[in-house]
């Protein structure tokens, strides 16, 4: 039995990073059984996996998944009970967002972000297209950087066209397994074509209709940087279902309403109208921003709740 890393999966079929440094493909024979996860896909990009050769004729078989240390899950848009593994066995996620073409919504990055947090795995924010912003849209990219760096995320000012920030993403990516994530359109495969030009990925205009983005990459992939370190590029995500998170734990990821939350008369407090709640008096004097706050109500109000 021999042991690689998921490259590529397309869903019946994997390419497979082997010890020796080959990509093999592979297939799946019967079903995988992966814990008590309700998911689509059994298999994920960056999973470990362990595979046997048939000799005779030459095919390829996963027949095991080592354990994960981590994974970004979302839950399955056409299937409300089951979810989906973006990537597996990541050191990083860079979420890129745009202010406009497309907007990316404030409650899309936090609904990312608690994911990553309860998974412990950090993120970088990277506003893109900042050449195309007028004064109020600039005006709008520092307050979310304001916003976020506050609360101890680090934030990228990106500019594909300037090639601004750039070599910032290129240092952090180095050495590291990287997803890059967000809506679709937002410059994720563009940036990818521009930290290693031998892919040469394909990309797409906006579309003028809806002002949002194509799906270019259909299925989620891992390239090797030439400077080091592997990228997951994803299929643009338009909603972000939060998974396997009780009602009474969503505020342990809002970093900020977790720290305040301490104060609260109540150790059970929801922090929505109960007497005493600190949450609600540190919203109302500043101290946690309204945007966030409101996030937080949406998402407990209804985490099943397919977001764009």
């Amino acid at each position: 039995m021999e042991s690689g890393v998921v490259l590529k999966s397309t869903g019946s079929n994997y390419k497979v990073l082997d010890e020796n440094g080959l990509i093999v493909d592979c297939s799946v024979k019967g079903k995988l059984r992966i814990k008590e996860l309700r998911i689509t896909n059994p298999i994920a990009v960056g999973d470990k996996v362990l595979f046997t050769r048939d000799l005779n004729s030459n095919a390829t078989v996963i027949c095991e998944v080592l354990e994960r240390r981590n994974y970004i899950l979302r839950k399955a848009s056409n299937l409300s009970k089951h979810s989906q593994i973006i990537a597996a066995n990541i050191d990083q996620v860079m979420l890129m967002i745009t202010i406009v073409l497309p907007v990316t919504a404030v409650e899309f990055i936090d609904r990312f972000l608690i994911t990553a947090e309860a998974y412990r795995i950090p993120v970088r924010i990277i506003i893109n297209k900042k050449d195309l912003y007028n004064e109020d849209q600039l005006t709008k990219m520092e307050y979310l950087i304001s916003m976020y760096n506050k609360i101890g995320y680090k934030t990228t000012r990106l500019s594909l066209v300037e090639g601004t920030g750039l070599e910032e993403i290129r240092e952090e990516v180095k050495d590291k397994i990287t997803l890059i994530s967000g809506n679709s359109g937002v410059g994720k495969t563009t940036l990818l074509n521009y930290l290693n030009p031998d892919l040469n990925l394909k990309t797409e205009e906006i579309s003028d209709y809806h002002k949002q983005g194509k799906h270019v990459t259909t299925f989620p992939e891992m390239h090797r940087m030439p400077f080091g370190g592997f990228v997951i590029d994803t299929p643009g995500i338009r909603g972000f279902g939060v998974v396997d998170m009780q009602r009474n734990e969503i505020y342990h990821f809002f970093r900020e309403i977790f720290i305040s939350s301490k104060e609260c008369r109540f150790a059970n407090c929801l922090h929505l109208d109960e007497p005493g709640c600190a949450v609600r008096s540190a919203v109302e004097n500043g101290e946690i921003d309204s945007l966030r706050y409101r996030s937080y109500l949406n998402i407990l109000e209804d985490g099943d709740r397919k977001y764009r």
